[in-house]
């Protein structure tokens, strides 16, 4: 085969493996269904009409070092025991669950180099702070019992104890998933449906969220990442024993590949958790016509350089402004942000600083505060 044809042979592949890529079904975490898991079409597309996507919090306020308290809470690198569970391997990150009592299994998600562990703890932070709440994620340290030294690679041998650190467990955000199908979640088109005549987000609201996504750079938002939820106090029976909601939200549910820059090829290194891409990422891609940058991966992205309205733009700069430099600090040093590991010595050597996380956000929060949009 000659030069030319050795190119189109690669060409063919490359391409081949991108169409694989993106038509492959997604292997995400797994929902419970209940009642409002298996809506028609027309229901899930009616509770999206009045839902929510924020709720108001006292920002100064928020303890962004020790993150959601609560019965299940874990606090800042709390050391936990539990017993391996396990469970078919789902989705890309290194990860497997673990029993602390029969009936509270945790996700564990671990490893110096997977650069979710450290951005998913601090998107997280920012986004229940700014009252965009989302599943709360928390740095410990795991003791499994009768568990493989690398769960995610090999399930045997089983090790009496094996210890997990760097690490990280999740709690969901309370509450009933709604859904027309398994794990269908909701693009970020559909904020469009939302109504506020029906009671519904306001686009103030809608556009903040947009435009905290490209803040943090959200680049893997595809549907699957976005879950809509009844929140508990909004489950209802009615007389017949049917269940229905009076509060539906829609939430951010996977934020990993944040605080890096969205790229087709390289997301869990370049998109996960990178201070040299992330800090260096423009917050516009047109500034004059309030145009963020936002550029996805590849893996059915749903967001792409949104455009945002003034009343959005105003909205999420007060939630920002409202942050001190302690609590921002204290979001990048829950997630050791600073540690991040990589997969080889061909990748950096460094992630900067505390204090140079701290100095790149507060530049994009300014690129958000100075900015003012035409509508």
């Amino acid at each position: 085969m000659g030069y030319g044809g050795a190119k189109a042979g690669l060409l063919v592949l490359v391409l081949g493996l991108a169409s694989a890529c993106l038509l492959k079904p997604h292997v995400g975490p797994a929902h419970s269904p209940g009642p409002l898991g298996a809506v028609t079409e027309a229901e899930r597309l009616g509770y999206i009409h009045h839902a929510q996507v924020w709720h108001r919090t006292d920002v100064a306020s928020m303890d962004l070092a020790r993150g959601p308290q609560g019965p299940k809470s874990f606090n800042p690198f709390q050391t936990i025991t539990c017993d391996y569970v396990e469970e078919p391997r789902r989705g890309t990150t290194p990860k497997f669950h673990c029993a602390l009592a029969p009936h509270d299994v945790v996700k564990v998600k671990y490893g110096s180099a997977e650069g979710k562990v450290y951005a998913q703890v601090t998107a997280t932070r920012l986004f229940w702070a700014l009252g965009f709440d989302t599943n709360a994620e928390y740095r410990v340290k795991v003791l499994c019992r009768n568990c493989p030294a690398d769960p995610w690679n090999a399930t045997q041998p089983r090790l009496p104890l094996a210890t997990f650190e760097p690490a990280m467990v999740e709690r969901e955000l309370p509450g009933e998933e709604i859904a027309h199908k398994p794990d269908e979640g909701w693009k970020f088109k559909e904020l469009d449906l939302v109504d506020e005549s029906q009671g519904g987000a306001p686009a103030a609201q809608r556009d903040a969220l947009r435009l905290l996504a490209a803040f943090v750079q959200h680049s893997d938002n595809s549907p699957n990442n976005q879950r809509l939820v009844c929140l508990p106090d909004g489950v209802h029976k009615d007389a017949n024993g049917r269940t229905t909601c009076t509060a539906p939200f829609m939430y951010v549910e996977d934020l990993g590949s944040t605080f890096g820059r969205g790229n087709f090829w390289h997301q869990k290194t370049t998109a996960r958790a990178n201070y040299r891409e992330w800090s260096r990422v423009p917050m516009w891609d047109d500034a004059s016509a309030c145009r963020a940058h936002l550029k996805p991966g590849m893996m059915q992205p749903t967001l792409k350089d949104p455009v945002v309205s003034e009343s959005g733009r105003r909205f999420l700069a007060n939630l920002l402004l409202s942050l001190s430099d302690r609590q921002i600090r204290d979001m990048f040093a829950a997630g050791t942000i600073d540690k991040r590991g990589w997969p080889s010595t061909r990748h950096y050597k460094n992630n900067g600083t505390i204090d140079q996380w701290v100095q790149a956000f507060k530049h994009r929060r300014d690129e958000i505060v100075n900015r003012h949009c035409a509508s």
